[in-house]
């Protein structure tokens, strides 16, 4: 069997499971879930599908797959608007700690996130929410057994759940990785009003809270920024899943949308806005699977692959939920359809792990100007 079709394999077998247990009706009860995810989905997820491990090395519990096959299952699961840690847990925190140099880290922590043990995420950005190393005001002050921080972290995703906070913070000696393990003393969360209610984003007050540092100290930041490319590839591809999803939507309910005694998408007004949001998902969607290449192979153009797969991918997603919405008129613009939660998670999605103009700014340094 050739890779191509082993991963159509997975992209059915999760879609079968996520049509079970990520419905609609699904995704709104985890939204007014304290928790905002369904635990047994989670240890499904994890022990039944091996979804936390799969490409995860094997060395650490995990089954070694490439990041290609896990992007097929960050696009489905944004096609199902799946309400769950993952990204933050597998796409932000397993990254982070493979990239720290740290092998007694990633001994401790990786196992269980294969399992499904450990929710884990990374906390980085503070007042101006920004997803680079200007955004870190945050100290961390020796104790004289360890390390203790202080300090807020905003729009930390997942965090009111997680185990485990990977904490960027300066030392004397520059920016620093630090584990802190809720409920730690003198660590505090709280969940943040946002847009998207299907991921929540979580205030993190630390006050002297311990903390164990990570990697060596004033070299934690390569590792991060390397993280956090691969991360907004595997956000690029479930953006490429939520475009897709809405493009059905849409299509479907052309279909039968009647006006002048004909289905709508029949005018030519319709059939182009349609023709324009497929061949843009398409785009995107190569852009996304081109950067998900580049993390798998280690091509050294992978950061700039991955600043254009985010910022392709979320221009194209907020386009295509926006056109959803106009098309389906009157019933679009109601809390109650479907086409209200794509773009909530559209739009929150845009400014997650870095706007599109950041990774234009990115980009732009990459080529020179």
């Amino acid at each position: 069997m050739s890779s191509s079709d082993a991963r159509e394999d997975l992209r059915r077998e999760v879609r079968r499971f996520l049509e079970r247990r990520s419905t609609e009706a699904d995704v709104r009860r985890l939204m007014a879930d304290p928790e905002g995810y369904d635990r047994e989905v989670w240890t499904v997820m994890a022990g039944q599908l091996g979804l936390q491990g799969m490409a995860l090395p094997e060395a650490h519990g995990g089954a070694g797959f490439g990041y290609e096959e896990l992007c097929v299952v960050f696009e489905e699961m944004g096609r199902a608007l799946l309400p769950s840690p993952f990204l933050a847990t597998i796409a932000l925190a397993a990254n982070v700690l493979l990239e720290s140099g740290d092998p007694a880290a990633c001994e401790r922590y990786l196992p269980a996130i294969a399992s499904g043990e450990l929710v884990a995420t990374l906390a980085l950005g503070e007042e101006e929410g920004g997803w680079d190393d200007t955004a870190v005001r945050m100290r961390a002050e020796p104790d004289g057994t360890g390390w203790t921080l202080t300090g807020v972290k905003r729009f930390v995703p997942a965090a009111h759940v997680a185990n485990l906070l990977l904490v960027v913070a300066h030392t004397a000696d520059g920016l620093s990785l630090f584990a802190v393990e809720p409920p730690a003393e003198g660590c505090t969360v709280e969940v943040e009003l946002t847009l998207d209610l299907t991921r929540p984003l979580s205030l993190v007050t630390l006050d002297r809270a311990p903390a164990v540092l990570v990697g060596r100290s004033g070299q934690a930041w390569d590792g991060v920024r390397r993280a956090l490319r691969f991360a907004a590839v595997a956000l690029a591809a479930e953006q490429v899943g939520g475009a897709q999803r809405v493009l059905e939507m849409t299509v479907d309910y052309a279909k039968v949308r009647h006006q002048f005694g004909r289905p709508i998408g029949s005018f030519q007004a319709v059939k182009h806005k349609l023709a324009d949001m497929l061949v843009a998902i398409e785009s995107a969607r190569s852009a996304a699977q081109d950067a998900a290449r580049a993390v798998a192979q280690g091509d050294p153009e992978v950061e700039l692959a991955a600043s254009v797969a985010k910022a392709v991918c979320s221009d194209t997603f907020t386009r295509a939920a926006a056109t959803a919405i106009q098309l389906h008129g009157g019933i679009g613009f109601t809390w109650e359809h479907p086409a209200q939660l794509y773009f909530k998670r559209a739009r929150s999605s845009e400014f997650l792990l870095g706007t599109p103009g950041h990774h234009r700014d990115l980009v732009g340094r990459s080529i020179g100007v």
